[in-house]
């Protein structure tokens, strides 16, 4: 998996799981992978060391890891998405339906 695609999967696993994740944890993930700020920037914001951000970043990625091989909700929404693709359905309906799946939108 390359840098981009990690920083897609842990956005996706973010946005299934935050809610779980302590306040410190939601908001230095959001200002690093959602804001793209870099570890200095949030440590300055947050005045705590740079390793302390990383620290963070690192715990709440692994515990993000974990809820999905607990809960396997990204692993669900990829097969409903996969099966949606396949149906009959007209582009605008497979859109709406891939969009509920996985934004509630």
């Amino acid at each position: 998996m390359n840098e981009l695609e990690k920083v897609e999967h842990i956005n996706i696993l973010f946005d299934l799981y935050k809610a779980l994740l302590t306040d410190k944890q939601k908001n230095i993930m959001e200002k690093y992978y959602s804001f793209n700020l870099s570890l200095k920037e949030i440590s300055d914001e947050l005045n705590i060391s740079r390793a302390a951000v990383l620290d963070t970043i690192d715990h709440a990625t692994k515990k993000l890891e974990e809820f999905e091989r607990k809960l396997k909700l990204n692993e669900r929404n990829q097969k409903i998405v996969e099966k949606v693709q396949k149906t009959s359905l007209n582009e605008s309906e497979k859109e709406e339906l891939i969009n509920e799946v996985l934004y509630g939108i």
